[in-house]
């Protein structure tokens, strides 16, 4: 089986380098972005089993993301991450078929976890 690719979109880069390291210890190919236009880029390139995006950015959001991706890419699954995790966001992503949402500071074993179930749906 080939390893799983996740694309992580964060721009606090901090973020994308913790979910790399710790992915890539478990085996994932990983590549992360801290401009939402350069993965979208990349997205249009190749496919990733998994992305796992920001919700606040400036110039494209997570939403216009996770939009994007539904249309070119259903079968992606995709992960919202926010520090402002609020019921009508994750209202509003999963009605946009978001796979998950999760508040930060986000637990990276219950967020490796939900991606591993996510794969294997």
């Amino acid at each position: 089986m080939k390893a799983p690719k996740i694309m992580v979109i964060d721009d606090e880069n901090i973020v994308g380098k913790m979910l790399k390291v710790s992915f890539e210890r478990d085996g994932f190919q990983v590549e992360t972005f801290n401009q939402p236009q350069d993965a979208l880029n990349r997205l249009a390139e190749e496919k990733f089993d998994v992305v796992i995006t920001d919700l606040k950015m400036k110039d494209i959001d997570g939403m216009e993301i996770l939009k994007q991706i539904k249309k070119d890419s259903p079968e992606t699954k995709v992960v919202i991450i926010t520090a402002y995790a609020s019921l009508d966001a994750s209202i509003e992503a999963f009605k946009e078929k978001a796979d998950d949402f999760f508040p930060k500071p986000i637990k990276i074993a219950d967020l490796k976890d939900r991606v591993k179930k996510l794969l294997n749906e």
